[in-house]
């Protein structure tokens, strides 16, 4: 079933099996990420074990067919899942977080012009 639903997702979308296991991690990621917020460990093993079992997934279906690939392009595969998730995971660290970031309101933003700007000068 798990071989029937890969052939489905890279026949359906057009896309490699690399630019899958790109968007998968990625998907995995960002999708943990935006539930659990404070998680960012999570998200990133969330990802590891998807890309393992998956992996393990494969193996299993290859060698059951007697078509057992080389261990390289397993961690190929276990590569470009984890790639951009590791990525986003070590730049996160210096991102501010979302509580501290200054927060432009609009009223500060517009600036008054003409006339009441000079009255604003000649009260100061």
């Amino acid at each position: 079933m798990y071989q029937e639903l890969k052939v489905f997702f890279i026949d359906g979308s057009g896309l490699s099996k690399d630019a899958l296991h790109i968007y998968g991690g990625l998907a995995i990621y960002l999708a943990t990420r935006l539930l659990l917020p404070r998680w960012r460990w999570l998200a990133w093993t969330l990802v590891l074990l998807a890309a393992l079992g998956g992996e393990w997934l494969d193996m299993r279906g290859e060698h059951l067919r007697g078509d057992l690939q080389p261990d390289a392009a397993h961690w190929h595969d276990v590569w470009n899942t984890l790639f951009w998730p590791t990525i986003l995971l070590l730049v996160e660290r210096w991102w501010p977080p979302a509580a501290t970031r200054p927060r432009r309101s609009k009223a500060a933003a517009v600036e008054p012009s003409g006339e009441d700007a000079e009255r604003r000068l000649e009260q100061a």
